[in-house]
């Protein structure tokens, strides 16, 4: 379980508050997780799931438990998207249950949590997704817009991407729950500034940073522009190593032709087989699967290396890098 500096219910009780209130929470929270005992750290990563078990959900779900106790996994990454198809109605909603605690059952799996809203979380209540009340009925959730984590020589930056679209803000056809977003303007310069100067201020080997829209995709969605123009800039300026995201949902993997990043869509945890693809540079685009799955990441401090699964367990695609000396296969 996770070593937390400060009690996860108080925080997150403290940053509700601060959301319906109005005020905008922009300093990042940090958070410290135990490594294993050589200092290596291996987790999961599952995106756009929460269909209580329906479209291969349970399948993808099943598979993680086989991963995750073969790589005896420390944590799991939720990219977002947690509820479909608008987030959950309150604390009390019964979807909670039946899309987390009744489908990811494997012992594995009992495991800490790390979770970011998507565009669907925010079309319900967003706030109930970030109450301590959760935490109570399943102790392995954690739910925070954005925070750090700190687990050995790894720090992971989870960055709240939504807000940073602007079709969100003009689209009539859903209402979104905007509690501490607004305004607008200021809670993105906001959170744009406390990610750089945590970046910054990193000292760590690895750094990765979590987001649920895509930066670049050659699935469905594509290019998060916004992205693209302010959060991208810093990533690469502070040498981030990888930018982890859903939204789109797929499997793949594009490299940076100018910097080390590495973008990884890890959004295949339930509804996928959209049939959309877009074409690609293939020298970029070293892994693409249109399909359900998951990825599996282990660190040491000298190297990552990480793998996709699809939902008969077969290892569809891996990757490495160690003193940046990168391979695939």
């Amino acid at each position: 379980m996770a070593m937390i500096k400060y009690s996860p219910a108080v925080l997150l009780l403290l940053y509700m508050t601060a959301a319906m209130v109005g005020v905008v929470v922009a300093e990042l929270q940090r958070f410290d997780h135990a490594v294993k005992s050589d200092g290596s750290l291996s987790f999961l990563v599952v995106g756009d799931w929460g269909r209580r078990g329906l479209y291969n959900q349970s399948n993808v779900a099943y598979q993680m438990g086989k991963v995750g106790e073969k790589t005896d996994v420390d944590f799991i990454i939720s990219t977002g998207d947690n509820f479909y198809d608008s987030g959950l109605i309150d604390v009390d909603d019964p979807a909670f249950f039946e899309s987390f605690s009744n489908v990811y059952t494997a012992p594995s799996l009992q495991k800490q949590w790390y979770s970011v809203l998507g565009n669907h979380d925010y079309r319900g209540n967003a706030l109930a997704q970030l109450s301590p009340v959760l935490t109570q009925k399943d102790s392995r959730w954690f739910c925070l817009k954005s925070f750090m984590l700190h687990a050995g020589n790894t720090e992971f930056f989870f960055v709240d991407t939504t807000p940073f679209q602007d079709k969100y803000f003009t689209e009539t056809k859903h209402t979104y729950d905007w509690r501490g977003v607004l305004p607008r303007p200021d809670y993105i310069a906001n959170l744009l500034k406390e990610v750089d100067i945590a970046l910054k201020e990193s000292n760590a080997k690895w750094k990765i940073v979590v987001g649920h829209h895509t930066m670049f995709s050659a699935g469905d969605h594509g290019n998060t522009q916004e992205l693209v123009d302010k959060l991208l800039p810093i990533l690469k300026e502070n040498e981030v190593n990888l930018y982890i995201n859903g939204h789109d949902h797929c499997l793949q993997q594009i490299i940076s032709p100018d910097s080390k990043l590495q973008f990884l869509t890890s959004g295949g945890g339930s509804k996928a087989w959209r049939g959309n693809t877009n074409p690609w540079n293939p020298n970029e685009l070293k892994f693409y699967y249109d399909g359900q799955g998951f990825m599996n990441c282990e660190i040491t401090y000298e190297k990552i290396q990480l793998a996709f699964y699809d939902i008969f367990g077969n290892e569809l695609h891996k990757w490495s890098v160690s003193e940046y000396v990168h391979s695939s296969s």
